[in-house]
């Protein structure tokens, strides 16, 4: 069963990679900037299908930073729950997957990407759906809800007995998850920053085909924001 829900979950978040590089039109004078750049394999793949050079991330693993800028990325190590150490209106592009879940000053977190964001720039920020059918059905039998089962520095998988990662112990206390959105929520807090919300894709449909994530995006298990400032 583990095996399984792996492969549906791991089919998912493939796929929402594809709905966040469909954002992405042909641009090579962009300056991109990729928050939570992990190991600078998807970040990279964002600037080949701008065809930009510039490419800026932050990382705060030591051995992820290294293979990122062993791949021709700029990155800074820095907590993105403070202030970013970058200058006002600095990026065309801003890219975060997975990272706004972890953050517990989301508030600043919105705050400060929209700062260096240049006019008319836009940011591209992707996370788990409280609101995805897999939750809801979590929620109704009295279990914590999938996207929120990783919120201890004990235990992973806690309160769920088909979280992916039951029993595993968590690697670092930033991968944990301080909250979980839906789409609303989302979409008027964006709004709340001063972002205009250009389009949402949706990814996962447990355990149907990811795909229908695109069509019911409130009950995907992904969803992603293309925002514009």
């Amino acid at each position: 069963m583990k095996t399984f829900l792996r492969k549906i979950f791991y089919n998912a978040a493939t796929l929402n990679r594809k709905n966040i590089q469909n954002f992405l039109k042909f641009n090579d004078e962009a300056v991109l900037l990729d928050l939570g750049c992990d190991d600078g394999e998807f970040t990279v793949s964002l600037a080949e299908k701008l065809k930009c050079n510039t490419i800026h991330g932050v990382e705060i693993v030591p051995e992820r930073i290294e293979l990122s800028e062993r791949k021709g990325i700029i990155v800074k190590n820095f907590d993105l729950n403070g202030r970013f150490e970058y200058n006002n209106e600095s990026f065309d592009i801003i890219h975060a997957n997975q990272v706004i879940e972890h953050i517990y000053n989301s508030d600043n977190f919105l705050s400060e990407i929209h700062r260096i964001l240049k006019p008319g720039g836009f940011a591209i920020i992707s996370t788990e759906n409280a609101s995805s059918w897999c939750n809801i059905f979590a929620c109704l039998l009295g279990w914590q809800i999938f996207s929120l089962t990783n919120f201890s520095n004990k235990k992973q998988g806690i309160g769920n007995p088909f979280s992916i990662h039951r029993g595993e112990n968590p690697e670092l206390s930033s991968w944990n998850h301080v909250r979980i959105y839906n789409i609303r929520g989302l979409k008027e807090y964006f709004e709340a920053f001063g972002f205009k919300v250009e389009q949402i894709k949706g990814a996962g449909y447990f355990p149907l085909p990811a795909i229908l994530g695109n069509i019911d995006k409130t009950h995907s298990h992904f969803i992603t924001f293309k925002v514009v400032k």
